[in-house]
This record gives C-alpha cells, structure tokens and sequence, in this order.
C-alpha cells in the first residue's frame, strides 16, 4: 500500500522527480509521503476517518449546496443558474479532489476515483476554449454575483477569487496527477496557468491576487513541468502587490513588509509562496521579510493553541498582544496555512523553532477543528467558551471542511526531512519509513505512543553501514521554552531533562538550532531511545497579554489542555481558581473521546458578591486536551484558568431575564448571550458574548423572554453590539418592549423614548405590566445589520 498527501505542495518542488527534471532548491529535502506508513492510535485512525467519514462527506455537501452543478450548468450538462452561494465555492471541489487523491494512494477505492473522474469531467467541460475556468462568468456573464467585475481579473484584487479558485485547482491538478498517472485535470490546470500567463505577463494586467493561493500552485506546475514560466508568473503576482488594503496584505510590497497583519489565511498563504519562490530564485528580499513577519506573529500574535488570527471582523490579526479568548478566531483555515508556512521555514533554515510551531499548531488549533467522529467542523477555534460554540456539519463558506480533507492524510508526510550529511525526525509518530539517502535507502522505524507518552525507540536500518548524522529534534516544551520569544512562559521554570541512548548507552550528540545531532557509522539493527519527560506544566502569558493576566494554561508535551463543562461537576469551569503550586495527576482514559490523558485537581470556587468575587469552597477538576472539546455537545470550556478570584468568571446571581427562556427571529445558542449578564466595556468588547442578526438588514427582528411564572415588569436595558467602521452591525433604527396579553402583544405605555445609544445601557422605565412573556423588536437600519449584549429586565 502506498501513502501520498498534500505534502505534493512541497514535494513537487523539493524532491519530486518527472521525466528526469528534479525541481526545487531549498536546502533540506521533504521525505515523501509514500515513504512513511503510519501506524500508530492517534494519527493512522483519523486519517482512516478522513478517508471513510469526511471525504465523501464533503462530496455530498458539494452536490447539495451546488457547487458541483455550477460545473454542470457551465459546461451545459445542466440548464440553470449560478445556485452555490459564493464565486469562490469551485475551490472547495478542487480542494476534495486534492484530498480524495491523496487518500487513494493509501486507501484503493474505486468507487472514489470514479467519482473524481466525473467531477474532473465536468470541470472540462466548463473550461473555456482559451482556458479560462470560473463558473460564476462563464454560466451567464450578464449575471455575475456582486463580487465579480465585468471584466476577467479586474476585481480579483477585491473579492472575486478567480485567481484563488485557480491556485487550488492546479494543487488539485498535480496531487491527482501523482496519484493516478492520469494527465485530465493537468491539462485542464496547465491550459488555464497558460492563459493566467500570457493576460498579466503579456499584457502585464496588475490585477493582484485577493487571496493568495495561486503563487503555491504555480509552483507545483513548474515542480512538474520545469516550466520556468511558472514561477515568473508566481513572483509577478508577488511584487505587483501594493497600494492595496492591508487585509489582504497589498498595503506595501511583500518584501518591504515586516508586521503580519489582515486576513490570517491570506497571509500564510502569501507566505508560503514567497517562501516556495524564494527557494528557487534565492529571493534574499524573501527571506528577509519572511523572517521579520515571523517573528512578529511568533512573538507578539501567537495563541498558546498555535491558533492565530484574534478578530472576527478581519478573520485575522489585530495589535500587537491582542489576544482574546472567547472571541479568538483561530480559524481552522489558518491552522493548515500557518504549519504550510512553517514547514517550509524549516526547509529553508534547518532551524527547530519552526517545527516547533508546527507541532504545537497540528496537535491542537488545527486538530480541533474536525470533531473525534469525523464529520462536524469548527470554523474558528477559540479558547473559551460560555456555551454559545457548536460544531457544525457544513458551512456556507466551506474552506475549512474542504481543508481539512486534504491535509489530514498530509501528516506523514512531515516526520522526516533529509539534506545531504543528515536525516531529520521532525515529528514523533509510530511509523515505519523508506527514506532515500544519498544514493541509498535507509530504513527508519519509531515505536512510540507519542503524543501520550514520551518515549521513541528509533530503529535505524541502512542497506548497507554508512556515515550520517541523525538530527532529533528536540521539542522546545522539552528545553524548557514554550515557543520562541517571551509571549508565554513556564512556572515554575523548572528543568526536565531528556535523555537519549543509541544501543543501550548514552548517546554522544551536539545541539544546534534545537536538533540533537547523533553522527555515527550506523548500521543494521542500530537503536536509538530518546526520552522525553512529559510533566505537567503551567504557562503564564506575557503581562502584556490583558485577557490572560492573572491566569495559567496547562500542557503536557505537546498538547494543551482546556477545563470543559462535561468534565466538571455543575458543567461550570469559569469559575475555577487553580493554584499555581498545587499538584495534579495524570491518567489514561481509554473510553473517554476515543482515549485522553486527562489531567485532575483540586480548584477552589469563586462566587460573585457584592464585594467583589470571593472564595467558597474546593472543587475536583478534570481537564482534557483542547483538541477534543465540543465533542460531547456545547458548554463552558476554558483554556486560561484564573489564579487570583478576580480573574474568574462566577455564575451571577438568578434573575428574572436569565431565569427566562429565550427565543428569537434568529435561533442559535448565541441567543444565551442576552441573559448572562455579563456586561461588556463598549459596543465594539470581543471578549464579551453578544447575539447579532448580521447579515440580515432592513428589518424588523425580534427576542422574546418566556418567564417560568407571571411577573410584574416596569423597565428593561438593552446593551448593542456594534463594530463599526469595519464590521456590518451598528446600533439599530429603533427598538420596542411588547408584554403578552392572552394570545395579543401590545407595546408597553413608556415614560420617555426609547434610546438608541452606543457603549452604554439603554434603559427604557414603562407603566408596569404583569405578564408571562416579553418581547423586544429591534427595527435594522437600512444599510447594517445589529446586536445585542445584554437584555435585563426589571420588576
């Protein structure tokens, strides 16, 4: 059985060798996915999942939604109309193909790659005759959804996405190359790179990417066909950015940036293709700001998940430190574009730090975004929750599911590197590897039960002895550095250290740039065993973080841990208090979320007073990994555990609002917001839950309070959301109480109007009613949509 994965998007460019050409220069080498077979309890299961639950999962909601009848009605198999939701959606099917090629090479499914067969079908048949492929234009030009310019290209710098749709089918077009021989979506993929290259080299159009992605997928063509063109192409659209907006990193040129800002998958995008063209130019510009940008991001804009991205209102990144948790974004999208990025910086550099990133982002922000079962999703990831979160099937903009289909069976892919003195182990995964060598093959095998536990026996079998050196890298968890830079750190700083012994004895090493490098003249049989201690430690933030002051994290190796509602008696965990020196204990628990380590403790509890919070007692604690919450229904969950009391977050006191069930125009369980009383700073407080009514506009919308008996009310307070300039929602037009009057709702008699004020409470006092229900109607201005904070209600 053979294993490949999207690691093709490095491959092509680094070790993939066709009809004789070898492209790619950078200065260590990936070890191919069809070199490594995994076959641990973590990794080779979900990528089992991946093949049986989420794949065809994904198919079936791109029949559902559209997306594959786009192609249908452009290439006139169909009549119809554009009937998918957004001009970008073709990307999501050349995304599953990407994933549905990689999983065939380790799971023959000849039903799968018939199915892919007929999508490749369709998207022939919805070409152009010169190349041009995107269905929104091509199904009726004089109907193009609002993001499309009347133009090809003209409006790709803003949101039409054409040029994204493309980076994703020529990753698609070279993933189900390698996998099946067939050339249907090649020559599909090269027909439309051709026509990309004669419109922007030959006319030289300055039509930006608005959302890298192609820059990556040019590459793979050139690892391909050796075409130089490709890359021309791929760095043309680099430097013609500039005198754009800073979400999509266009404000200044690429190499003249040095602060990662705007949209977060644009820009590890962007990255990761500087980064592929820089290998191949030896663009030192590059280089240099690649470098500058990381550690930006690394340093001051990093969650302790390894998720990036802090605002919802840009899906990316904010100032520096900025780093709120129940609003984190954290996008799934984000995860994968920030380990692409990554990995090619070690490929690059040979520096550990940058697989040190990869690992903290691939077993936590980016694992959490696909459920333990395989089919529900997140879309952002953040580190805590008051109940509002639910994993979702589907989304109406389905680049996260589509996302994860192609890079779970990548993972292989990333345990090994190789340069010409030296064999890398990135990533600690039981598996067994065939890895070409100077000329020769040398057979790796790990026995390991990593991520759970800390010991690896590395079995190394050259064909024949041979010289090398074997580079271990070793985790910076393990060093004692939580990640580059002073963002986070351990307490208390202790020090555990690692052991590691070739043949039974210790072993001779040196350390350089976070790798343990073993020279040796290794021979058959040889064995190495590298220990490394996972006790449990707390991370402290940066005083400079604000949401994370007077607060801990906890992590064992590699994996962070979170406090969730299931685990923990009352399904409240906010309003812990832990100990900074107090112990706890480990265990392994088979049944639960398909076998943790679970970490337990005692907390003591806070509850909310006049005074202030105070102490009241000592409860029992359960945390489990961050990857594996929300898998059991939604509820409270933390990562960041207060130390002092005025850091908790202690169930208010009763009331008759949050006593009341809610309802509304709108359902959803950020409705639960409205009645927490939980107060936010100012109409624009991330940090505090709201319900908004976004996208909708030019309406009337409403809450209704169901009381469990009839009360007595005489006024109500409404706090709005509303993050104006750069979001959608703004205070509204107006607003209304209505009391329930046998089966009637009559508006209450009030003593004033109504105000309609930002960052404050709007009290209204009115004749008192005595009722069972109260409603709240909300009248949307024409142009923005609104929110709500809080609704209380006073008898």
């Amino acid at each position: 059985m053979r294993y490949f994965s999207i690691m093709t998007l490095i491959l092509c460019i680094l070790a993939f060798e066709a009809k004789g050409q070898n492209a790619g220069s950078y200065a260590i080498s990936a070890v191919p996915f069809t070199s490594v077979h995994v076959g641990d309890s973590f990794w080779a299961p979900r990528i089992r999942k991946n093949h049986d639950v989420t794949i065809p999962i994904a198919i079936r909601k791109s029949r559902e939604t559209g997306r594959i009848r786009n192609f249908m009605i452009a290439g006139k198999v169909e009549k119809g109309a554009f009937c998918s939701l957004y001009p970008f959606d073709d990307s999501d099917v050349y995304k599953i193909i990407e994933g549905a090629s990689y999983s065939l090479q380790t799971f023959p499914d000849p039903e799968l790659s018939q199915t892919l067969d007929t999508l490749i079908d369709y998207i022939r048949l919805a070409q152009e005759p010169d190349g041009y492929l995107y269905t929104n234009r091509t199904i009726d030009s004089n109907h193009m959804h609002a993001w499309v310019g009347k133009k090809r290209w003209e409006k790709d710098p803003e949101l039409s996405h054409e040029l994204y749709n493309l980076g994703h089918l020529y990753e698609a077009a070279v993933a189900h190359y390698q996998a099946t021989g067939k050339r249907t979506l090649l020559d599909i993929a090269l027909k439309s790179a051709n026509l990309v290259y004669d419109d922007f080299i030959g006319k030289r159009l300055e039509y930006y990417p608005g959302h890298q992605v192609i820059e990556m997928g040019l590459v793979k063509l050139y690892g391909i066909t050796g075409e130089k063109k490709y890359i021309e192409l791929a760095q043309y659209l680099l430097d013609i950015r500039h005198g754009g907006e800073v979400y999509n990193q266009a404000h200044k040129p690429v190499a003249g940036q040095d602060q990662i800002v705007g949209h977060a998958v644009r820009a590890t995008y962007m990255y990761s293709g500087m980064a592929d063209v820089a290998s191949i130019t030896g663009n030192k510009a590059y280089t240099d700001a690649l470098d500058r940008i990381w550690k930006d991001l690394v340093y001051t804009k990093f969650y302790i998940t390894g998720g990036i991205g802090s605002g919802s209102d840009n899906e990316g990144f904010g100032d520096p430190y900025y780093l709120p948790n129940l609003s984190a974004y954290c996008e799934t999208c984000a995860s994968i574009g920030n380990v692409f990025w990554n990995y090619r910086m070690f490929l690059l550099q040979g520096d550990s730090k940058y697989m040190d990133v990869v690992e903290r982002t691939l077993y936590n922000a980016l694992l959490s975004g696909i459920s333990l079962s395989g089919d529900r999703f997140f879309y952002p990831n953040p580190l805590e929750s008051h109940g509002q979160h639910e994993r979702s099937e589907w989304f109406g903009c389905a680049c996260c599911p589509a996302n994860i289909c192609r890079f779970i069976p990548s993972v292989p892919g990333y345990i090994y590197a190789t340069d010409p003195s030296s064999i890398y182990v990135n990533l600690y995964i039981q598996n067994r590897a065939e890895i070409d060598f100077n000329g020769g093959k040398v057979l790796f095998t790990q026995t390991t039960r990593y991520p759970r536990e800390g010991t690896i026996i590395i079995t190394v079998d050259p064909a024949e002895d041979r010289d090398f050196t074997v580079a271990l890298r070793i985790p910076g968890w393990a060093r004692g550095e939580v990640v580059p830079g002073d963002l986070y750190h351990f307490v208390p700083d202790i020090e555990n250290p690692f052991m590691i012994r070739v043949n039974d004895q210790p072993a001779g090493y040196t350390m350089k740039n976070g790798y343990a490098l073993i020279a040796n003249r290794w021979k058959k049989g040889d064995r190495i065993e590298l220990n490394l201690p996972m006790p449990v430690r707390k991370i402290e933030a940066n005083a400079r973080v604000t949401a994370d002051r007077d607060k801990i994290a906890l992590q064992r190796g590699p994996i962070v841990y979170c406090l969730e509602g299931a685990d923990n008696r009352d399904g409240h965990v906010l309003d812990l208090v832990m100990d900074k020196d107090s112990g706890v204990s480990v265990a392994f628990e088979p049944q639960l979320l398909d076998g943790v380590m679970v970490i337990k403790g005692k907390a003591r509890v806070a509850v909310a007073t006049k005074e202030g919070h105070k102490i009241a007692g000592v409860r029992d604690f359960t945390a489990i990994p961050y990857y594996a919450w929300a898998n059991r229904g939604p509820g409270e969950m933390g990562v960041w555990m207060a130390i002092k009391p005025s850091a908790a977050r202690p169930a208010p006191s009763p009331t008759l609002a949050s006593t009341s069930r809610v309802s509304g125009s709108k359902q959803g369980r950020s409705l639960r917001a409205v009645q927490d009383q939980d107060l936010p700073t100012a109409s624009g407080d991330s940090e505090v839950s709201y319900h908004h009514w976004w996208p909708q506009k030019d309406t009337t919308v409403w809450i209704r309070y169901d009381f469990e008996k009839e009360s007595r009310v005489s006024a109500c307070s409404v706090y709005w959301f509303d993050d104006g300039p750069q979001g959608g929602c703004r205070i509204p037009q107006s607003w209304q109480i209505l009391y329930r009057s046998g089966d009637a709702w009559i508006p209450v008699e009030t003593k004033g109007n109504y105000p309609v004020v930002k960052d404050q409470l709007n009290k209204i006092r009115f004749s008192p009613v005595t009722t069972t229900s109260l409603k709240l109607e909300v009248r949307l201005q024409k142009e923005f949509s609104s929110g709500i904070y809080e609704w209380k209600v006073e008898e």
